[in-house]
């Protein structure tokens, strides 16, 4: 039987559970820190060999939720996995206004600059690093101050170029691609339009010699124009949808919605199409819009490129 005391215990319970949720997601879980695992095999690497990769996206320092001190320990966390390279996917200036203070580009610059691998730290720049810099948001080109500042710390950022790497005596490159979204432009009614400088045929086209490619691009969108060539797609933008249900997120910032929301995606171009194309989207580290999340903490992402043989190993 229902009585109204007993419809006053469930509304209050059901209140205070909001209450901790709402605790947990804005209090909690955007200063956890995890490490999210994948292996991935791709047939272009030497049998039984195996490359590994540390991945960091969406930084977007800001005190007191991501800062210096914060994104050192998360540079020794990184280092501590012994990565064979890192990769920074973009993203590292704030994006939202919920801050006690921003943290400047010498700041967060230098707190990355700790981060080591044998075949180095490769970067690109993410849509906030172009957003946030009215400069070259006037200019319309960069380089920016993010970009500026990365290669004042020794990090290698890449704009729709590449680099050949060699691991245990295997060629492999990294292209880095420029962001899909970097420019605002308003039309004539006022609205607003984003122009990217992205140009994925003439970054791989520098990629001569026919060894594999691992891109780096910061928004996962242009996952589906990426050709064979490529074996390995990394990159980071969404958060996750920074909440995730169940394997869901209600809001990814992608006009895919979830099918590139977060993790380790394979896909074919047809039925017939023995070879799959492997994308990693990482949850990222940061917040956007507002310093939440809930289902997808922040994460440092690590993955292994395999070989055939280390793939059944």
């Amino acid at each position: 039987m229902i009585t109204r005391r007993n419809m006053l215990n469930t509304l209050g319970l059901t209140f205070a559970g909001g209450l901790a949720l709402a605790g947990y997601g804005f209090g909690i879980e955007p200063l956890r820190l995890r490490v999210a695992r994948y292996t991935v095999p791709v047939d272009a690497w030497p049998a039984g060999q195996r490359t590994r990769i540390v991945a960091l996206a969406d930084l977007h320092a800001c005190r007191p939720w991501m800062s210096p001190n914060r994104i050192e320990r998360i540079v020794a966390a990184a280092n501590r996995l012994q990565p064979d390279l890192t990769v920074l996917l973009g993203d590292y200036t704030t994006g939202h206004r919920l801050v006690r203070s921003q943290v400047q580009a010498p700041e967060w610059s230098s707190a990355l600059s700790g981060l080591k691998a044998p075949l180095g730290v490769h970067a690109v720049l993410g849509n906030h690093d172009w957003w946030d810099d009215r400069s070259a948001q006037r200019r319309g080109h960069g380089p920016t101050t993010a970009q500026l500042a990365l290669e004042k710390a020794g990090i290698q950022v890449y704009e729709n170029s590449v680099s050949q790497q060699v691991h245990k005596g295997h060629r492999f490159w990294i292209a880095g691609l420029g962001d899909q979204l970097a420019l605002i432009k308003r039309t004539q009614s006022g609205q607003r339009t984003f122009h990217g400088i992205d140009d994925l045929t003439g970054t791989l086209a520098k990629a001569k010699d026919g060894a594999p490619v691992i891109l780096l691009a910061h928004e996962p969108d242009i996952f589906p124009e990426v050709p064979d060539q490529v074996c390995l797609t990394l990159c980071g933008h969404t958060h996750g949808g920074q909440v995730r249900l169940l394997g869901y997120s209600p809001v990814v910032p992608s006009k895919y919605g979830n099918r590139y929301a977060y993790g380790h995606v394979v896909e074919r171009r047809n039925s017939a199409d023995a070879r799959p194309r492997n994308l990693v989207v990482s949850g990222g580290l940061g917040n956007s819009i507002l310093p939440v999340r809930f289902g997808v903490p922040p994460e440092i992402t690590l993955i292994d490129v395999v070989g055939p043989d280390a793939a059944s190993a």
